[in-house]
């Protein structure tokens, strides 16, 4: 079977939950799935379940417990919903952060390369992207390693536009509205 590469992206609630639900139908048609999530730690409500679903679902994060944004990027509200944030000057992230990421796309890589995933979800890394914690030549060498039966799911806001070209499938999550914007914190099980 060819597989393709799909991102989704935009300021839209749903990226990783869209890929999640793609990640569990694959397992139910007997594929080998592996979700590596960037930028999050084991904080999340999924990360209670997902190992329990199959041997074909493997899962892991390259994040810390609090999340980082360049100054400006986010509002007072957002921080909040977000919880703990590390906010660094544009074009200087934490150097910590810069490292986990970097040893991630390589490690990704090379786990792609072996061919043994028939769906690859990289989920957050285009804010990672965004951020400059990974670079385009990580991204390039990523996808030149990606065997043609390999499905591969990269999601986070920001996706740069090369990415959005050189991809087969492209999702923009719309921000219509949301209940962040009033003040409503992450809710346990539904944004986290």
């Amino acid at each position: 079977m060819q597989g393709y590469v799909q991102v989704y992206t935009g300021d839209g609630k749903g990226k990783t939950t869209a890929a999640i639900g793609l990640a569990i139908r694959a397992v139910g048609a007997g594929k080998r799935v592996w979700l590596l999530q960037f930028m999050k730690s084991k904080a999340y409500s999924e990360h209670r379940i997902l190992p329990q679903i199959s041997p074909l679902l493997r899962t892991e994060t390259l994040g810390k417990p609090y999340f980082i944004a360049p100054e400006g990027a986010l509002t007072q509200e957002q921080m909040a919903a977000l919880g703990e944030v590390v906010v660094f000057p544009p074009g200087n992230p934490p150097a910590e952060y810069v490292a986990d990421c970097r040893r991630g796309i390589r490690y990704a890589t090379e786990e792609i390369a072996t061919g043994k995933y028939d769906v690859v979800i990289l989920d957050e890394l285009n804010v990672a992207l965004y951020f400059g914690l990974v670079t385009r030549e990580d991204m390039e060498a990523l996808l030149a390693a990606r065997p043609s039966h390999t499905e591969l799911v990269i999601t986070g806001r920001k996706a740069p536009e090369w990415l959005l070209e050189r991809a087969d499938l492209v999702t923009e999550m719309v921000a219509c509205k949301h209940y962040f914007d009033r003040g409503v914190a992450n809710r346990r099980g539904i944004e986290d």
